[in-house]
């Protein structure tokens, strides 16, 4: 039954492209029909349970199934396999993807919903799952120059990672208007790329929080090789904890870090940068978003990725910042950048297969490169985009006209 099902299932949503399906028996079957530009991807399940937990929930059992060797790719790979079913079910036609088992949706809504809270203690948990497991992996799979784990900027098609990385930093400078003795604060620090790149370009100083202790470590060592590390500051500090200090900023740089929040501390995150931003400050929010209206974390991405993280639509983070009267100057929708972003990721994990499996093990390389497919496939065809927030307290803090941002940018890119 679950076999006729799942191919059922198949049949109706692969039709540009192709898919072959070989079953534990040896029975194949064949999905779609070839179209350029469209993968050609044959896989092979290892036993008769396969289809059943793919229908159970479509990410996660189609996940766990590929992490195992259960579900084996013969022609083609994980990127490709999720980029054609994605594509065969694009949001902006009106496609969705295939729901889970309707106890499964209320498990995986349930868990959501508690994990949502995102308490302090919770969100260090969180953010050590993903951050802590070794800088080693992000070295291997990110740009050398920058070590940015957000989306690259691509204003141009022949960009390399590092190039468009660089392009992102310019871009999200640009935008905070710097002035020469700016105190800027670094939500989500990271490796310490964006404190970095601002304390060479600016005459300002740059302190740097992060929850994570790997990052924090890294961060420092590399301030003190880049010859900048006496001004900036970074540290191990939850953004709830400094409005006690009494101190505020002139500016406030986010970046890939308000995925982390959760829905529930959207208020209380802009409640604290709103007390922490100077009358005349600035602030820029760069995250992922939904194109569409709110929804939840699947359960893929809460066991293994991101558990405790939550996309946001831009409609919830606009409601969320305007009731501490944040002025939102100008807002941005990335709509494919992070799709080129994660491909050269992906690019760079395979290239480092070896070295990622040896730090680990093939099981992780396959959740690893599942995850990253699955993302790619979800700003290429589905709902995903990346949204850039541009804040301000008072209406006169910046210049008239957006003109500003367009200078700034062309002249730390030298074009």
């Amino acid at each position: 039954m679950s076999r006729t099902l799942f191919d059922a299932l198949i049949g109706r949503t692969v039709r540009r492209g192709r898919l072959e399906i070989r079953h534990a028996d040896g029975t194949i079957v064949r999905f779609g029909t070839a179209a350029p530009g469209c993968p050609d991807v044959a896989v092979r399940f290892t036993d008769a349970r396969v289809p059943r937990d793919i229908l159970m929930d479509l990410a996660l059992g189609a996940a766990e199934a590929f992490m195992d060797g259960r579900l084996v790719i013969e022609r083609g790979d994980v990127m490709e396999l999720a980029q054609l079913l994605r594509m065969n079910a694009r949001w902006d036609e009106g496609g969705r993807k295939p729901r889970a088992h309707p106890l499964r949706r209320l498990a995986n809504r349930a868990a959501f919903t508690v994990e949502q809270v995102n308490r302090q203690m919770g969100a260090r948990s969180n953010v050590a799952h993903h951050y802590d497991i070794g800088n080693a992996l992000y070295r291997l799979m990110l740009d050398a120059e920058h070590m940015q784990y957000s989306c690259a900027y691509w204003p141009r098609e022949d960009m390399t990672l590092a190039e468009a990385q660089e392009a992102k930093l310019a871009h999200i400078a640009a935008k905070l208007a710097l002035r020469a003795g700016d105190m800027v604060l670094d939500i989500g620090c990271g490796w310490g790329g964006m404190a970095i790149y601002l304390a060479r370009h600016f005459d300002v100083r740059v302190h740097g929080i992060t929850l994570s202790a790997e990052q924090l470590a890294l961060a420092r060592e590399r301030a003190e090789e880049a010859g900048v590390a006496d001004r900036i500051t970074f540290e191990l500090i939850d953004y709830r904890d400094l409005p006690a200090r009494q101190f505020r900023y002139d500016r406030i740089v986010s970046v890939g870090m308000f995925e982390h929040v959760g829905r529930p501390q959207f208020a209380t995150f802009f409640r604290t940068c709103a007390s922490l931003l100077e009358e005349d400050g600035v602030m820029l929010l760069h995250t992922i978003g939904r194109m569409g209206s709110p929804g939840t974390t699947d359960a893929f991405t809460r066991k293994y990725i991101f558990p405790g993280g939550y996309i946001p639509a831009l409609s919830e983070t606009v409601v969320a910042s305007e009731h501490v009267r944040l002025i939102a100057a100008d807002v941005e929708t990335w709509r494919l950048h992070y799709a080129r972003t994660l491909r050269a990721w992906y690019a760079n994990c395979q290239t480092h297969r070896e070295a990622i499996t040896a730090l680990f093990d093939e099981r992780f390389f396959r959740m690893w490169t599942f995850y990253l497919a699955g993302a790619t496939a979800a700003f290429e065809s589905g709902a995903m985009c990346n949204y850039q927030i541009q804040y301000v307290r008072r209406r006169d803090a910046l210049p008239l006209t957006r003109d500003y941002m367009i200078e700034a940018e062309r002249a730390l890119l030298g074009s």
